[in-house]
Parts: C-alpha cells; sequence; structure tokens
C-alpha cells in the first residue's frame, strides 16, 4: 500500500519522485545542516504563526508557478499546469487568461506548461518564454510577445520555437525558466527520466552531447541564422562533442532553480531517487561549468561505483525519504524587506512533506536550517517571485499564497 501511494503522489509531483524502488530504506546521514525543528501543521485557514504568515491571492487550476515582468509592481502572473497563465492585478484575477495553449500541450503527472519567463525588457520588446511538454510528450522552449493594444494579454500568434527536446519518458522534464543577473536565458532540464539516468550507455546528466540533465544558458536573441546565440563565455561553447548550451550538468531534475536577486548566486533544488533530495548552492558565476555529480552519485551517496565525477560539486542539504520526503521544490533567497524574519534564508519544500523550511546558504554548506511554524501545504508545488522581490508559495490544489510579515 505504502508502494501505491507513493507513486500516485509520484504521478502528481511535478518535481517527479523518481522512486523506482519506493520501498528501499536509505544508508548513511544526511550532510550535517543544524536542525531547529519547531511545530508541526496548523489549518490551512489560519495561515498565521508568529508575525510569519502566508497571504492567500487566489486559487487557480493546478498552479506550478508565479513570476512577474521586471519592474511591474502592479501584476504577478500564475502558471497553470493545463496550459494557461492567469494575470493578478491590483489583488484581482482577470478572467481572461494572459495566455491560453491548452490545446498544444499535454498536462498531467510532470507534464503541461511548467515555466514562465518575462524578458529583462520587457517593457519594450513585450518578449516572454514559456516552456512546456507538447502533444507528443515533448520539451518546447517558445518565445511570445503581449499583444500591443492589450497588455493584459499574449498575442498567441507571435510564436517562435528555440528548442525542441524529445523526451525518450513523461517524467524528469525540468520545466524551471529564468533570466540570470547577466540577463541570458537559462533553462532547466532533466535526464530523460525512467530510472538510473537509464538512457545512453552512461545516461544523459553526464554527457556533454545532449542537453538533457543539464541547466542551459542562451541569448534567446536570433543569432547567426539560429533561433538563438550561445553566449562566448559559455563552458563549453567551440568543444567538440559538446552541446554549446550546456551551463551546468549533473543534473536529476531540476524542477526548480533560482538566483538571488540581490548577490546573483544559483540555488537548485534537483530531485532525488529512491534515498536523497538535494539542494545545490554555488556563488555568481560558479555554476558555469559545474558538475553536479547525478548520476554516480544521488547526494552523497554513491550509487554507481565504477563512475566517478572528480571535483564535483556537493549538496549543501539533504533530505532523506525515510524522514518522509520525496521530491524536493527548490525556492528563492528572500530579499522582501518586509518580511525580516526569511531576510537572506532560502525557502523550500518537498511535495510530500509540506513544510517551509529555510536555511542560510553558503558555499559549501547550509545554517539554521529549519521548519517555520506555518501550514503545511498540501501538493506544494513550487515557489515564486514577483518584481518587488515578493515570495509565494503554490499548491496544486489551487491556492497561492504570499509570505508577508505582521
Amino acid at each position: 500500500m505504502r508502494t501505491s501511494l507513493l507513486l500516485s503522489l509520484c504521478l502528481l509531483a511535478f518535481a517527479g519522485c523518481g522512486g523506482e524502488d519506493p520501498e528501499s530504506t536509505p544508508q548513511g546521514e544526511t550532510a550535517a545542516v543544524e536542525e531547529e525543528r519547531t511545530s508541526d501543521t496548523a489549518p490551512a485557514e489560519a495561515a498565521q504563526s508568529g508575525r510569519l504568515r502566508l497571504v492567500p491571492i487566489g486559487r487557480f487550476a493546478s498552479p506550478l508557478a508565479v513570476t512577474a515582468p521586471p519592474e511591474d509592481r502592479r501584476r504577478v502572473f500564475v502558471v497553470e499546469q493545463g496550459g494557461r497563465i492567469r494575470v493578478v492585478r491590483g489583488g484581482r484575477v482577470l478572467p481572461q487568461p494572459f495566455l491560453d495553449i491548452s490545446r498544444e500541450i499535454v498536462a498531467g503527472g510532470e507534464q503541461g506548461l511548467l515555466g514562465l519567463a518575462f524578458a529583462p525588457d520587457y517593457a519594450q520588446s513585450r518578449r516572454f518564454y514559456v516552456n512546456y511538454t507538447n502533444r507528443s510528450g515533448d520539451t518546447r522552449i517558445v518565445e511570445y510577445r503581449a499583444s500591443s493594444s492589450n497588455a493584459d494579454t499574449a498575442d498567441p500568434g507571435s510564436a517562435r520555437v528555440l528548442i525542441e527536446q524529445d523526451q525518450p519518458e513523461p517524467n524528469h522534464n525540468g520545466g524551471q525558466l529564468a533570466f540570470g543577473p547577466d540577463d541570458m536565458l537559462y533553462i532547466g532540464l532533466g535526464d530523460g527520466g525512467g530510472g538510473n539516468d537509464q538512457h545512453g550507455e552512461r545516461g544523459n546528466a553526464q554527457n556533454l552531447g545532449t542537453i538533457l540533465g543539464k541547466i542551459l544558458r542562451i541569448d534567446p536573441r536570433p543569432a547567426g541564422g539560429r533561433p538563438y546565440g550561445i553566449p562566448s563565455d559559455n563552458p563549453f561553447r567551440g568543444r567538440s562533442g559538446a552541446r554549446p548550451e550546456v551551463y551546468s550538468w549533473g543534473l536529476r531534475n531540476p524542477w526548480r532553480f533560482s538566483f538571488d536577486r540581490r548577490t546573483g548566486d544559483l540555488v537548485i533544488g534537483d530531485v532525488g531517487q529512491n534515498e536523497i533530495e538535494e539542494i545545490d548552492f554555488v556563488r555568481k558565476g560558479r555554476g558555469r561549468g559545474a558538475n553536479f555529480g547525478w548520476r554516480p552519485f544521488e547526494g552523497n551517496n554513491r550509487i554507481f561505483d565504477d563512475e566517478d565525477v572528480p571535483n564535483h560539486v556537493k549538496p549543501v542539504i539533504e533530505k532523506k525519504h525515510s524522514d518522509g520526503y520525496c521530491s524536493i521544490t527548490g525556492g528563492y533567497i528572500v530579499r522582501d524587506p518586509k518580511v525580516t524574519s526569511l531576510r537572506g534564508r532560502y525557502v523550500y519544500s518537498d511535495f510530500c512533506d509540506g513544510k517551509i523550511r529555510s536555511a542560510r546558504l553558503a558555499a559549501g554548506r547550509a545554517t539554521g536550517d529549519k521548519a517555520h511554524d506555518l501550514p503545511k501545504i498540501g501538493s506544494l508545488s513550487s515557489f515564486g517571485q514577483d518584481a518587488q522581490g515578493r515570495v509565494y508559495v503554490t499548491s496544486l490544489d489551487g491556492p497561492v499564497y504570499r509570505f508577508a510579515q505582521g
């Protein structure tokens, strides 16, 4: 029964539980991170603990991302898995979707409309980018433009495909899109799915000849007859046998990653397989060419003794499946000046555990990792951040909340 329940949860978890052996018992210890567990659950309606609280902003259909255009302090955009992007303006959800591509995608499990990013010059160019799985279950990264006559709607006829990637399995699609501090577009892709990174002689994540199991970095503007450009300082540009789009590698399913809006540091929530969920952290620019160790390693556990990844980046946080975790959901380093109790702390959670946690991150370690006295979020799918730096959390059950204090 435990097996079937966990598998059912995994089908709902967009981060993608990888437990090909859900009954397995992890060996070894979680990374040395200070644990400060506080009280457990509270009713979702209360959504408050001390001065730190969660403010509901609306209910949606399977929401899994929240973002906003740069400098847009009036609106936030909520991505629904089924293919719609909704606008919240002045605290009200607008009735007309910003974009509706539900007829072009397959949705369910780890598939659907998975990511959204607005160009740094969005106010002038009206360009934004989406990551979705098409009707065949393959990844598409597509550029659209907002309507020139109505800022609250997109022009569906403006679609321009940047990347088309076949997916061998329906899971481990990744999904995150984000513009970095360098104004380049970063794209997260999983290893192709299945167990043990099974595609290819030694999997995809350690194979620089594929974009699967990677974070990509591109200039999304057309260049040299191609739909996008390759930054001149990408680590594998010009290297024989390597895809020039690759920025970081050795990832299983980087469902959510983010950049610290103050420092530019990169934090990745990489979903584990049978035993370990992990958070990876690198200082600004240090992710260039970084190898995060999958598949020889799941967290700090070696699972392929005959494969090596010298000098790979080790996780700063590990969570064990035996402690109730199953699918890590990466979040944000909070810079909202109105939420002082979280300022400078990284908030994250897990689909099965549902507790809001935070920690302070540094190269190679995390400190003060703790669960906050906030309600557990059922079916917690993602975190988000708006143009003001306010941070949000989403539930596949429908609610979207914003962190607040006072």
